[in-house]
Order: C-alpha cells, then structure tokens, then sequence
C-alpha cells in the first residue's frame, strides 16, 4: 500500500503529540492545593491528536498521490511557494525585531503584513487588515497583560511607558 504525503505527516503529527503527551508527565506537580500545570498542555495535546487523528482519516481516503514533475528551478520553486516564503521570512522579521518592537507593536505589524503579503496591497483591504491586526493583537496582549498577568516582551519603545 502507497502512502500519501497527508497521511505521512499525520503520523508524524500523531508521534509527535505522542512524544508530547508523555513529556507532560513530566512536569513537577506544586504541594499545595492548587490546579496542576499540567492541565493546559495535555488539554492542547489532546485537541492536537483528535485532530491529527481526523486529519489521518481523511488523508488515507484519499489514497495515494498522483505523480507530478512538481517546480523546476529556483524561479518555479520560489513562484509555486511563494506564500510559505513569505509566512516564514516575515515571521523570522518578526523574531529578530522583538527585542526591538516588543509584543504589541512587533506582532501587530507581523499580522498585518502578512495578511497584505497573503490577501494583497489594495488600500481598502489594508485598512482591514490593520483593524484586524490590532484588535487581534490588542487584544490578545490585552488578555495575556491584564488579565492573566503575563509579562509580554515590551521591547524598546514600549518599554519605557
């Protein structure tokens, strides 16, 4: 039987929730009468496994992948991936400059480049990328800072507010 490239990653995926699963046990548990810590990532894992597991389902239906030349030379490579380019060179610019920009700023201007780089530069689409980009942001950092009480990485300019 000829497996195709979905199911082979969704074993992969199920290893890797697998692997994860069992590192969650892992962690130290507190003395005191409190909700163990583990409790957030094996509920993560096991949504991710439910899901890699529907994901296996589905990819073994299909069968096995047709043939296909696939791109051939750098400018068809670049032209057929272009979009995971973008998602992984924007996204090490959004790395590099955390220190920089911080949380808030650097993750706001992640979002919304990327969502121009993927949806396109029109001034109409850019104006909802932006408002989609700071209320996701915003709020998330919102979230995490005053509600869970997380320290976000501030960065530079935010830093000294």
């Amino acid at each position: 039987m000829r497996l195709n490239r979905d199911t082979i990653v969704a074993i992969v995926l199920l290893v890797l929730c697998g692997v994860f699963a069992q590192q969650s046990f892992a962690i130290r548990e507190p003395g005191y009468g409190q909700m163990s810590p583990a409790v957030w990532p094996r509920a993560i894992v096991g949504i991710l496994s439910f899901l890699s597991l529907i994901y296996l389902v589905q990819s073994v239906r299909l069968g096995p992948d047709a043939p296909s030349d696939g791109p051939r030379g750098i400018a068809a490579f670049t032209t057929h991936w272009r979009n995971v380019l973008w998602c992984f060179a924007l996204f090490l610019l959004y790395l590099l400059t955390m220190p920089v920009l911080g949380m808030l700023i650097g993750g706001s201007l992640f979002v919304f480049l990327l969502l121009n780089a993927l949806g396109g530069w029109s001034p109409r689409l850019m104006a909802l990328h932006a408002i989609i980009a700071l209320a996701t942001i915003g709020g998330m950092w919102g979230l995490f800072t005053f509600g869970l009480k997380v320290f976000l990485p501030p960065g530079m300019i935010l830093g000294r507010f």
